[in-house]
């Protein structure tokens, strides 16, 4: 059985979560380390207690640095006694580095793995800091075996022009993950009666414009329209968060779900998915393609992203969802301020009418990455019955 050593910077990230899954679903053996968000070490995930590298805060970058360099000198230790990996998977560029400083405590002979889901802002930069972060990211990631990421528009607008990262790609999008195998044609689940048409913006919460924006369109739509929250806010971004929802009459803010247990109820909920970003605007935010499409897509939620966007681009190659001209108030009343059924159950159709597994994982993608991943230790020897002194 493949052992992997899953190196992360937040222990308490659902995506995290959902990749664990998907790597035991695939046959392998996973141990997690990672930093957490919050002030106590985290309960056990998916039945795995991670080893705790320490406490980070977000959006604190010096902090978070700091953290890594702490960790840097007492992984090892941290890591003691654990069988050899097979495997090391590094999310994140921090975890990049503490990835090759724990391998070197394996001798220097574990397969090295990068993903990266997301490109920072700061290692876009123009200036001294962008540049010593690129040169930083390009000198870890010498000779990693893989990079795994999760849209196309990462790799055309960041990993080649800039000559990141020589290693092959493999692209893992940010499908929704089921254990069933996924079969066409299940019959479609009802949306709440309308009007009130449901907006749902889920998942991490960071956007201010995004929130400002669904906030001055509800007041405009005086109630035929109301924006679902749930999530995770980004306090970090607007502090403000609890407050400002509850001072808008059409907002409302229902906490956190379960991923994957409560998708099918919050998505089924809504008629509309909002898959737009704003956090790093013509950046991070125009390239990725977030969870929250294919998981409203696979619920039958219809999505509204921005025409501009590698998200956008994608749903016009499937020729579904609502793609904003711009993203103000009059664009989003002029595109569904007159929505009615008829034209709803249109749009719905077409999302429906999609293969399943243009939204979703199941168990044999999770096998064929695991596959993958066994390939790239071909030829090593294995280390897999010694243990870390």
């Amino acid at each position: 059985m493949l052992h992997v050593l899953y190196l992360v910077h937040d222990v308490s990230d659902p995506a995290v979560r959902r990749r664990i899954t998907m790597l035991r679903a695939g046959g392998a053996q996973v141990t997690l380390a990672g930093f957490r968000r919050a002030p106590n070490p985290n309960a056990d995930i998916e039945g795995l207690r991670p080893v705790d590298l320490g406490a980070t805060r977000d959006g604190r970058f010096a902090q978070r640095l700091a953290a890594v360099a702490k960790a840097a000198v007492s992984i090892g230790s941290k890591l003691g006694g654990m069988p050899r990996p097979d495997l090391i998977i590094a999310r994140n560029l921090e975890m990049l580095a503490l990835a090759r400083r724990a391998n070197s405590s394996f001798g220097a002979t574990v397969p090295i793995v990068y993903e990266c889901l997301d490109i920072h802002r700061l290692v876009l930069r123009n200036d001294i800091l962008g540049k010593a972060l690129r040169a930083t990211e390009r000198y870890l990631a010498r000779d990693v075996k893989l990079l795994v990421t999760s849209s196309p528009a990462f790799i055309a607008n960041y990993f080649e022009p800039f000559g990141q990262v020589a290693a092959p790609v493999e692209l893992v999008e940010n499908k929704y993950f089921e254990t069933a195998a996924i079969l066409p044609g299940e019959p479609a689940a009802e949306n709440p009666a309308a009007p009130p048409w449901r907006i749902g913006w889920f998942g991490a919460l960071r956007c201010r414009r995004s929130l400002e924006l669904l906030a001055d369109f509800s007041r405009r739509a005086e109630g035929r329209f109301e924006i679902v929250l749930r999530g995770r806010p980004a306090l970090s971004e607007f502090p403000d968060f609890h407050g400002f929802v509850e001072a808008e009459p059409w907002l409302s803010f229902r906490g956190p779900y379960r991923n994957p247990e409560d998708m099918a109820d919050i998505y089924q909920d809504v008629h509309f998915s909002w898959a737009i970003d704003f956090f790093e605007a013509g950046q991070n935010s125009e390239w990725l393609l977030p969870n929250r499409l294919y998981e409203g897509c696979r619920f039958g939620a219809v999505p509204i992203s921005m025409g501009n966007t590698e998200t956008g681009r994608f749903l016009n190659q499937q020729d579904i969802g609502i793609l904003l001209p711009q993203a103000t108030p009059d664009a989003l009343e002029a595109t569904l301020g007159r929505m009615e059924e008829h034209r709803f159950g249109k749009l719905k159709q077409r999302v429906l009418a999609r293969n399943p597994r243009t939204w979703s994982y199941d168990r044999s993608d999770c096998r064929a990455l695991v596959d993958k991943l066994r390939g790239l230790t071909i030829g090593r020897e294995p280390f897999a019955t010694e243990v870390l002194a």
